[in-house]
């Protein structure tokens, strides 16, 4: 099979598969929306003389009893050593219930029953699949513009040669980022809440930055953290993760957790070694205060 990448793409319905499936079209992806899973390993090796070099399926509960033949379609690849990859799309129940409410559509497993019965039946469904994917991007917090820089910062070209690393800070208060591979708490570092010139300010600021990282221990912890992230970087490659979030929380998003994410990504991009690292920081909750 010549295709340099397959990657399937699934999730809660709402959190964005079309969204994403239009993004990964204008990266020059070949995407088949609403494939029955079982003609996956077809499809595959169909592609392996195509003119595409990156095949995106979409497959979701929209396919009824079909979708069930995903698993098995799944193991078929992996008898077969065809290497593909699993992106799979969340968000919260609360925002999935208001983004139906917003254009009026039914579940589609929701039958004669409340909105929320669908969307908890289909995460009872996609349970098992959700612990399998590659890829979790959780697209509470994200608008159409954010989610679709998300997808072109994992899946632009070039991205199977190198790795990249996104550092999201968050409040605890707020809930822990469902789409974290490492989360590191900066809650035992003073808090600039506290002091009163540096409350009305953010991690974005240099004083608060600056504070932050000059508080004791802090410097050589960010090292010693980023130093066992680039010792775990071949180990992703090795098993074809090539994006990974870290992510970095404090009580309410706004200060410690904004300062360290930002220093982890600035270490991590200028580190020296064999592998592309590509770093950045986001910031999930810097101004919901």
């Amino acid at each position: 099979m010549s295709t340099r990448e397959l990657l399937i793409l699934t999730g809660m319905s709402g959190a964005g598969r079309s969204t994403v499936a239009h993004a990964l079209e204008d990266l020059g992806w070949y995407v088949v929306d609403n494939l029955p899973p079982a003609i996956l390993p077809d499809l595959a090796s169909q592609t392996g003389g195509s003119d595409f070099t990156s095949v995106a399926v979409v497959v979701d509960v929209r396919g009824g009893k079909f979708f069930d033949d995903l698993s098995a379609s799944l193991n078929i690849l992996r008898e077969k050593k065809v290497a593909f990859r699993m992106l799979f799309l969340d968000a919260s129940d609360q925002i999935l219930v208001a983004r139906f409410e917003s254009t009026r559509r039914p579940h589609p497993l929701q039958g004669n029953d409340r909105i929320v019965d669908g969307i908890a039946r289909e995460r009872s469904k996609l349970d098992e699949l959700r612990s399998q994917a590659d890829i979790v991007i959780d697209s509470s917090n994200l608008n159409v513009h954010q989610l679709e820089k998300r997808i072109a910062e994992i899946f632009s070209p070039g991205s199977l040669s190198a790795i990249r690393i996104n550092v999201l800070s968050f409040g605890f208060k707020y809930g822990i980022p469902v789409d974290a591979d490492l989360l590191l708490d900066a809650r035992f570092i003073p808090n600039p809440h506290w002091v009163p010139d540096l409350r009305p300010l953010t991690g974005l600021d240099e004083k608060v930055y600056s504070t932050v990282l000059a508080s004791d221990g802090v410097d050589e912890f960010i090292k010693t953290y980023v130093s066992v992230v680039m010792q775990m970087i071949p180990g992703y490659l090795r098993e074809g993760k090539r994006f990974v979030t870290i992510a970095v929380g404090c009580t309410g998003g706004k200060h410690r957790s904004v300062s360290v994410a930002r220093e982890i990504a600035r270490q991590l991009s200028e580190h020296s070694s064999t592998v592309e690292i590509s770093a950045h920081a986001t910031h999930r909750d810097v101004g919901r205060e």
